[in-house]
C-alpha cells in the first residue's frame, strides 16, 4: 500500500469513526432521556403562541387590489359587514375556529413497463481493386477481409409497480387565527394533544381560510383550507415499538448494498 493510499484510508477511517461516534452520542442522549422517563407518561406540551415558535414563518400570499369600503348615505349597512347583527364567527387574530377533518381517501395505482432493443452490424471488404489481397501486409494474418466487423447488442428492461393506500380520519380540532391577510383571508394554526395511559396522540392543523367558508356554527371543513397541513401522530411506548432501533436505521442509511 502506497503512502497516498494509506493517507486516504486514514482519512476515510477518521470520517467513519466520527460519524459512528456522533450517531452513538445522539443515540446515548436519547437513550438517557428515555431511561429518565421510565414509568412516566409522555409530557404534554405547554400552551404557546404559535406565531412565536422558532419554526413559524409569516405567510405571504398573492393579494388582489384593495377595494374601498362603499358606504351609502343614511344607511346602517356597510359593504364590509357579513350580517346585520354581530357576527359570532372568527374574524380577527386570536379568534378560534373549529376545523372538521373527515378524510376517507382510497387510491390504487398499477404501472407496468417493458423495453427491449437489439442491433446487429456486419462489415467486410470482399474486393477493392485487388488491394484486399494485400491486407495481410498491414493487418495480422488472422484478419479475414470478408468479415472485418461483426457487432451485436441486446438490451431489455421491465418494471412493475403498484400503490394501494387507504386513509380514514374523522375528528375535530380548534384552531387559532394567527394572521389576517390584506384580502381578508386568515391563517389558522391548531394543535391538540390527548394522552391515554402512556400514549400521547398529537393532531396539528395549519392553513389559509376564507371568512365566507366558515359556517354559522363557527366551523370549517378541512377541504376548504388552502395550503392545508394536517399531521396526526403520537408519542409513547406503542409508538416507540413501531420504530426500528437507531442502530438499524443507521445501518440502513450507510450500507451501500
Amino acid at each position: 500500500m502506497t503512502f497516498k493510499s494509506l493517507q486516504t484510508y486514514n482519512q476515510t477511517f477518521k470520517v467513519l469513526t466520527l460519524g459512528a461516534l456522533s450517531a452513538l452520542t445522539l443515540s446515548a442522549c436519547s437513550a438517557v432521556d428515555r431511561v429518565k422517563n421510565i414509568g412516566e407518561p409522555p409530557a404534554l406540551s405547554a400552551i404557546e403562541n404559535p406565531a412565536e415558535k422558532p419554526g413559524y414563518k409569516t405567510v405571504s400570499m398573492p393579494m388582489p387590489v384593495p377595494r374601498a369600503d362603499v358606504r351609502q348615505a343614511n344607511s346602517l349597512w356597510s359593504s364590509g359587514r357579513q350580517a346585520f347583527f354581530k357576527d359570532q364567527r372568527a374574524t380577527n387574530i386570536g379568534d378560534i375556529v373549529t376545523v372538521v377533518i373527515e378524510i376517507d381517501d382510497e387510491a390504487e395505482m398499477t404501472n407496468t413497463s417493458s423495453r427491449s432493443r437489439s442491433s446487429d452490424e456486419d462489415a467486410g471488404l470482399n474486393s477493392l481493386l485487388g488491394l484486399e489481397a494485400s491486407l495481410h501486409e498491414i493487418l495480422p494474418e488472422a484478419v479475414d477481409n470478408t468479415s472485418l466487423i461483426d457487432m451485436g447488442a441486446t438490451s431489455s428492461s421491465s418494471g412493475t409497480g403498484s400503490i394501494e393506500r387507504e386513509e380514514q380520519i374523522d375528528l375535530q380540532v380548534a384552531a387559532v387565527v394567527t394572521e389576517k391577510l390584506p384580502n381578508g383571508n386568515m391563517v389558522i394554526v391548531g394543535r391538540q394533544e390527548v394522552r391515554v395511559n402512556f400514549e400521547k396522540r398529537i393532531l396539528e392543523i395549519a392553513g389559509v381560510i376564507r371568512p365566507e367558508d366558515i359556517t354559522i356554527g363557527n366551523t370549517i371543513s378541512y377541504e376548504k383550507i388552502a395550503e392545508a397541513r394536517v399531521a396526526y401522530g403520537g408519542e409513547g411506548q406503542i409508538t416507540d415499538m413501531q420504530q426500528p432501533r437507531y442502530g438499524q436505521q443507521l445501518y440502513d442509511i450507510i450500507f451501500p448494498f
